[in-house]
């Protein structure tokens, strides 16, 4: 699995006219499945989001996790992280999992996400067109790859 982790001051995730997610500060989460996954991906994965110390403390250092600042984690599914251009210039979405896999790895995250949060989690609309408006704070952005586990 890889995630693109984005510290945001806000971030809202809208399908058509009806808004499916939105958050305060948090974390917005684009949450990207391989045709390789497993269960254990995304437990790890998802162990380490909601600890990740990238809030500042009261010296402006960053200390606090998402769970320390009581913020919220918007979850969006993202098959395109998974794009490869190694043959030119047309993405290949070979890598990505397919939905019948994809689906139940990314509901298992959300659920693994709101219970290390203590609450539920925001979430985009699987498979749907969506428009995510973000305000990213700092800017902090952060990549994290469950096959790399760096």
């Amino acid at each position: 699995m890889r995630a693109v982790i984005q510290r945001v001051s806000s971030a809202r995730v809208t399908v058509g006219d009806r808004v499916t997610g939105e958050i305060g500060p948090g974390l917005l989460v684009l949450l990207g499945v391989h045709r390789d996954d497993t269960p254990d991906d995304a437990a790890w994965l998802c162990a380490k989001i909601p600890k990740l110390r990238i809030f500042d403390d009261e010296q402006g250092q960053m200390n606090r996790s998402v769970v320390d600042i009581t913020g919220g984690i918007l979850v969006v599914s993202q098959f395109t992280l998974y794009g490869s251009t190694k043959k030119g210039t047309r993405p290949s979405w070979n890598d990505a999992a397919r939905p019948e896999l994809a689906i139940p790895l990314y509901d298992t995250c959300c659920a693994q996400l709101a219970a290390e949060l203590g609450r539920p989690v925001a979430t985009g609309e699987f498979g749907a067109m969506m428009q995510v408006s973000l305000v990213n704070d700092g800017p902090v952005t952060l990549v994290i790859d469950s096959r790399l586990r760096e």
